[in-house]
Order: C-alpha cells, then structure tokens, then sequence
C-alpha cells in the first residue's frame, strides 16, 4: 500500500503543478477546467499523506505489539474491520464515538 501511494503521489505532483494564468495561451474555461484538475490534484496528494501516515502508524503498532487493540479503550479489534482496513487504529465503537465528536 505504501508503494502504491508513493506512486500515485508522483503522478498527483504533476496535476498539482502552477497553472498558468496567461490568457493567449488559454482560454478562460480551459483555465478554470485546469484550475479545479489541480484542486483535485491536490486534495488527492492531502488524502494519500493522511493514508500514508495511518500506515506508518500501524506499522510502529505492529513493532510495539499493539497492532490489533484500540488505542482509545485497548480493546481487540475485530478481525474482520482489520482485514478491512489493515491501518485501522479504533474499534468500531470508539470509532463511532470519535465521529459523533463536534
């Protein structure tokens, strides 16, 4: 997973470059089209590194021996969420805790 999202963060980089605002080269839709692409760009470049930190989290988890337990309430996690969502840090409940949370 974390070579696919260093990969996918290298193709990101490019759709995340300036755009360029100079008129006779482009149209002001083309502008505005190029301009929401590296919006898109770079929400996907802020996804990949919050996913990428999650995995390396759980990768010290698993060296600390705490990969499998809540790290709210210590509890197992279920197996079946961690084969889900191998990055996975909350049980079910405390996840759903954290997302009724303002």
């Amino acid at each position: 997973m974390r070579e696919a999202l260093a990969s996918l963060d290298n193709i990101r980089k490019a759709g995340s470059a300036v755009v360029e605002l100079d008129q006779t080269r482009t149209g002001r839709l083309s502008r505005i089209d190029a301009l929401q692409l590296q919006a898109m760009a770079n929400a996907g470049r802020d996804r990949a590194a919050q996913e990428q930190r999650r995995i390396d989290a759980a990768l010290a988890r698993i060296r600390s021996g705490t990969y499998g337990k809540c790290t709210d309430c210590g509890e197992p996690i279920a197996s079946g969420r961690v084969q889900a969502q191998p990055a996975a840090a909350l049980c079910m409940p405390c996840a759903a805790d954290r997302e009724r949370q303002p």
